[in-house]
């Protein structure tokens, strides 16, 4: 057993790289990913060890790396895209949508398209526009895609391997403000949770928390902190978004009667809009109140120095956990 303390980046870092030396068709695409090792410092040392054929330094140019991991995803390859930013996805939108996406189904099954498109997302990093942005809901509502989001460096390290496995194109969603924030043990030998499934990361009995990505924290602290006023919150961290697990969260929700749902992105035809309808049209009978959603305003993201007034806090999950608990 090899057990270490490691943060989300050296987690992810880790992964890349055991998944590399595991399979010789794993490659690494995007800009800056080589030398620099990455803007976040996640590709840090892999071109050195595997050389500039595996791990590449592409151009500025989305659309062209996605379209490049395209050709070689279908010629067996299996390439694991960064986006350096989650704001600059979207000229490789096209080409997510349209052709990573469908290519399995066009092909009646006969073409599979084992792609990973990691995307560092989120805020709380006082960095500038197109910098911290949560656009899970565009990809998760295309029908072909999976999109998954790790929360803890744990999660990180064997969710990467596992979407790398898997022959469906995965966008891989990384809380990047979570990078460097907090060290958890890995034990490498470990048997890891499936890829698409939720998990139960506190018990409790008054009402459900769901989040995912950035949010679990938040949730954990909401919880934590409704504790010392004698109130049992439940935690799950959805961890996948499409296909969305819902065994452990309908199976709460019956218990608790209430569910809040929190996520960065603006709460409009977000994650929370899905998970609400499902609970609702599953739990209805159980419900005690109704399922309320905590999220960003409705406005694109606004300027590093006023984004904590903005994102999700403490505060704002509390005032939503104490309206569900009126009712």
């Amino acid at each position: 057993m090899t057990t270490s303390k490691v943060t989300l980046a050296k987690a992810l870092n880790s992964g890349l790289r055991k998944a590399m030396e595991d399979d010789p068709k794993v490659l690494i695409m995007g800009e800056d990913v080589g030398k620099l090792g990455g803007v976040f410092r996640i590709t840090d040392g892999l071109q050195k060890d595997f050389g500039e054929d595996r791990v590449i330094d592409s151009p500025l140019a989305e659309s062209g790396i996605v379209g490049t991991a395209v050709g070689l995803a279908l010629r067996g390859y299996r390439p694991v895209v960064e986006i350096q930013f989650d704001g600059f996805v979207y000229p490789a939108y096209d080409q997510i949508v349209c052709q990573v996406a469908k290519m399995h189904f066009r092909s009646q099954g006969r073409l599979a398209m084992p792609m990973v498109i990691r995307i560092p997302f989120g805020g709380g990093i006082g960095a500038v526009e197109h910098h911290s942005e949560s656009p899970e809901a565009q990809f998760a509502h295309t029908p072909g895609l999976k999109v998954v989001s790790c929360s803890n460096p744990v999660d990180g390290y064997w969710m990467i391997q596992q979407a790398i496995a898997s022959d469906d194109p995965v966008i891989f969603l990384e809380p990047k403000r979570q990078y460097h924030a907090d060290k958890a043990e890995l034990d490498d030998t470990a048997t890891p949770d499936p890829l698409f499934a939720s998990r139960v990361t506190r018990r409790g009995s008054d009402l459900t928390l769901l989040g995912y990505g950035p949010t679990v924290k938040t949730c954990l602290r909401a919880a934590e902190a409704a504790a010392g006023e004698g109130k049992s919150l439940e935690v799950i961290d959805l961890r996948t978004l499409s296909p969305l697990d819902m065994g452990p969260v309908l199976e709460s929700v019956s218990r608790t009667g209430r569910a809040v749902v929190v996520h960065e992105a603006h709460v409009n035809l977000g994650m929370g809009a899905e998970l609400a309808a499902r609970i609702t049209e599953q739990c209805f009978y159980s419900l005690e109140a109704p399922v309320l959603r905590v999220g960003g305003f409705d406005t694109p993201y606004p300027p590093s120095r006023v984004e904590e007034e903005w994102l999700p806090d403490l505060d704002r999950v509390l005032d939503a956990v104490d309206r569900a608990l009126e009712f």
